[in-house]
């Protein structure tokens, strides 16, 4: 399944497969999101899986959100990968 993207406002759904091969939609989407946009709710809820690659894009997009004082918040309880990319990164920063 391909990756789909929708919004109302400042809300957005991730539908579908977050990988290599559509990586350049969801940057695109986000960047534009990110010029219009000081807070983003990104739902994972409806994502069937992510690959490396989009794990890297979602923790890009964190570290842009920090870098340009945009509160993200990512919302429910989709992909195991991206969870656990996030759980070992808080883990490893409590260790530091």
């Amino acid at each position: 399944m391909d990756l789909r993207i929708t919004s109302c406002n400042n809300f957005f759904k991730l539908k579908g497969e977050l990988n290599k091969r559509n990586i350049g939609l969801f940057q695109n989407e986000f960047q534009s999101a990110f010029e219009k946009f000081n807070r983003l709710t990104i739902s994972v809820e409806a994502l069937e899986s992510i690959d490396k690659t989009g794990v890297n894009a979602i923790t890009e997009l964190h570290s842009m959100s920090i870098k340009h004082n945009i509160e993200l918040s990512i919302v429910g309880s989709g992909c195991k990968e991206l969870y656990n990319h996030f759980k070992t990164l808080n883990v490893g920063t409590v260790a530091a």
